[in-house]
C-alpha cells in the first residue's frame, strides 16, 4: 500500500471529497479542515489527495505532481512526529518547535502563486504549547492558506480548536475497496479491519496470534500463569506489539460494553466503556513518554474484567 504523500487513488470517502470540492467551487473555501476517522483509515491520504488538487498536482507525472510525492514542492507543509534519532521510533508528541515553522510558511508568497497547504497528521500528538501555536494560526489565517489536520481521537483536541476547522469524518472502506487495496488479505483480517487498510496491515504484525491469544484468554477470565507473563514479555520486546495488544484488547472490552448496552445491563456497558477509556489513556501516556511497555501491560492486564 503506497505512502499517503504517493498514492496515485483515493479509495472511497466519496463524500468527504465532494463536500471539499463544493466548498472551494462556491468561492469559500474554509480555512481549515478537520479529517477525522478510524486508524489507518487513509485519513492522510485524503488530505494529500485534497492538497493535490489544490497545488495542480492530481497526475503524479505532472511536475507539482512529482514535488508533492518527493516533498519538494514549495507551497506544501507537512507537520508530523519525527523519529526520534536516539531511539530509532517515532517521538511521543510534536513539540512547539515543530509548529512554529507554520507561522513563517504560511505568511510568505507562495512559490507558484496559488494556495499554501500546511498538513498536520495526527493533531492530536501536539503537545499543549503546540496546540496553543496552531490555534493561534487557525484564529487568523492568511488568505489563500488551507490546513488539514488528521485525527483518530477528535474528542483529546482543544474544543477552540475543533470549533474552527470544517470536519471531514470519514467511515471504514466497503470489501470491494479494501481487497482492491490488499488483495491478499485474509477473510479474518478483512472482518477484523472493519474496513481500515491501515488496521488490517497493523493487526497482520500479530506474529503467531500472539497479542490476539493473550486478550482471547485474559478475556475469558485465565489466571496469569508463568506462561502468559513470558508472553506479556515478548509481547512489549516485539516493535508493535504494545500497541497491537491494546488494540486488541481495548475492541474486546468495547464489544462487552456494546453487549451489554443491548442487553439493557447500563451498568456494566458504563464500567467496560470506563476501562475502555482507562486503557486509552495508558496506551496514549505510554507512547507519548515512551514508558516502560512491559510494566504498561501490567497495568493494562488489571483492567480485565
Amino acid at each position: 500500500m503506497p505512502e499517503p504523500r504517493q498514492a496515485a487513488r483515493l479509495w472511497g470517502h466519496e463524500a468527504a471529497v465532494q463536500r471539499f470540492e463544493e466548498s472551494w467551487q462556491s468561492g469559500r473555501l474554509h480555512h481549515a479542515w478537520l479529517i477525522s476517522g478510524p486508524a489507518g483509515v487513509g485519513k492522510a491520504t485524503l488530505a494529500f489527495h485534497l492538497a493535490r488538487k489544490l497545488l495542480g498536482g492530481s497526475d503524479l507525472n505532472s511536475p507539482a505532481g512529482r514535488r508533492i510525492s518527493a516533498g519538494t514542492h514549495g507551497d506544501l507543509l507537512e507537520i508530523a512526529r519525527k523519529i526520534d534519532p536516539r531511539k530509532g521510533r517515532l517521538k511521543g508528541e510534536i513539540t512547539v518547535a515543530e509548529v512554529q515553522p507554520v507561522q513563517t510558511f504560511l505568511h510568505h508568497t507562495a512559490t507558484e502563486g496559488g494556495w499554501r497547504v500546511v498538513i498536520v497528521d495526527g493533531v492530536e500528538s501536539l503537545n499543549r504549547f503546540a496546540a496553543n501555536a496552531l490555534l493561534k494560526i487557525l484564529e487568523e489565517p492568511p488568505p489563500k492558506a488551507v490546513l488539514f489536520l488528521t485525527t483518530s481521537v477528535p474528542g483529546a483536541l482543544l474544543p477552540t480548536l475543533r470549533s474552527r476547522c470544517r470536519p471531514l469524518t470519514l467511515s471504514g472502506l466497503d470489501e470491494q475497496a479494501m481487497r482492491a487495496l490488499i488483495p491478499d488479505i485474509s477473510a479474518d483480517l478483512l472482518r477484523r479491519a472493519h474496513g481500515s487498510p491501515g488496521r488490517a496491515l497493523f493487526l497482520a504484525q500479530d506474529r503467531d496470534g500472539l497479542c490476539a491469544g493473550l486478550v482471547e484468554q485474559v478475556m475469558a477470565g485465565t489466571a496469569m500463569d508463568s506462561e502468559m507473563w513470558e508472553r506479556v514479555k515478548q509481547i512489549a520486546r516485539e516493535g508493535e506489539g504494545f500497541a497491537l495488544f491494546c488494540d486488541l484488547f481495548s475492541e474486546a472490552l468495547a464489544t462487552q460494553a456494546r453487549d451489554a448496552a443491548m442487553e439493557g445491563n447500563s451498568l456494566q456497558a458504563a464500567e467496560r466503556a470506563e476501562r475502555v477509556r482507562q486503557l486509552a489513556q495508558l496506551r496514549q501516556q505510554t507512547e507519548r513518554f515512551n514508558l516502560d511497555k512491559a510494566e504498561a501491560l501490567r497495568e493494562a492486564l488489571a483492567l480485565a474484567p
